[in-house]
């Protein structure tokens, strides 16, 4: 039987995110990809989770959104990348050094809800975004508090770039916890399920992708809009190495040890590769 993208995307759980995948659309990349399609026009995109054992941002979330704002743009539409110190400064260092014309925006990390709106406000404004994608990016939950897997409070820590999400504009998000922006959509679920947390995200969105890590979300999604566009638009197997290793050498940790080593959630840069060149053997094979 011939795998897909999504089964790809959900090789390796070891969180237990796997218990969502009868609560969402089999072919819930594709969906979202298609999504991304029907809504063109500039794109926000925004990641960055802080890792509170390591007083840093995680190697998840930011090469994911990388290969997703690569494929935007290559579709001819305009990129703004959206997160919080000190994210969005390594973000900003990485697309200097490649390249990318991409903007940053960095969210201020802010609790006074007047500010945070503004903000929001104006970035919508200004950048008119068409859809907004999150990857790896912390919701509240019901009580408005922003928490790690471990249930901890991280909210001092975390810029409100959800109220993003609370404008209404088409959105896609990508987790790999349920305490992401995007898993709103399945609260009740979250909470029921064994290795998920008790106090799940409450931010949803209109279409939703899980995976087991969400960097392999943000893969799936652009291995999706490949088939749907006929070109291969997945990043190269050594750049998105590279880009682990620079996170990393600027300070980002894997999320689940919290060590400045090059992994992400514990998974080896030989792991990571080995998923994302199968996605591309899959390309490759449908384009053929």
């Amino acid at each position: 039987m011939t795998r897909t993208i999504e089964d790809i995307v959900l090789d390796h759980d070891r969180r237990g995110i796997g218990a969502l995948r009868p609560h969402v659309p089999p072919d819930f990349c594709s969906q979202a990809a298609r999504y991304l399609l029907d809504h063109p026009g500039p794109v926000i995109i925004t990641t960055g989770f802080y890792i509170l054992m390591s007083d840093a941002p995680e190697t998840d979330g930011p090469p994911g959104a990388f290969a997703i704002g690569d494929a935007v743009r290559s579709l001819g539409h305009p990129v703004v990348h959206l997160a919080d110190a000190p994210v969005a400064g390594m973000m900003s260092s990485w697309l200097g050094r490649s390249g990318d014309p991409s903007r940053v925006l960095d969210f201020p990390i802010s609790a006074d809800a007047a500010s945070n709106d503004e903000f929001v406000a104006g970035i919508a404004t200004e950048f008119q975004p068409a859809l907004v994608i999150s990857i790896e990016r912390c919701s509240p939950d019901a009580d408005g508090i922003y928490r790690n897997m471990r249930g901890r409070d991280i909210s001092p820590q975390t810029a409100r770039i959800d109220r993003l999400f609370g404008l209404g504009l088409p959105s896609v998000g990508i987790g790999d916890g349920g305490n992401e922006i995007g898993m709103g959509n399945l609260a009740d679920v979250v909470a029921k399920a064994d290795q998920l947390p008790d106090s799940p995200a409450v931010v949803g969105c209109d279409r939703l992708i899980i995976s087991s890590t969400s960097n392999w979300g943000g893969y799936g999604l652009v291995a999706a809009l490949s088939l749907e566009v006929g070109r291969n638009l997945l990043p190269d197997v050594d750049t998105d190495a590279d880009c682990i290793r620079f996170l990393v050498d600027a300070g980002a940790v894997s999320g689940v040890s919290g060590e400045h080593d090059y992994l992400v959630d514990e998974f080896t840069l030989d792991e990571n590769a080995a998923v994302l060149k199968e996605l591309h053997d899959l390309v490759k094979l449908s384009l053929e």
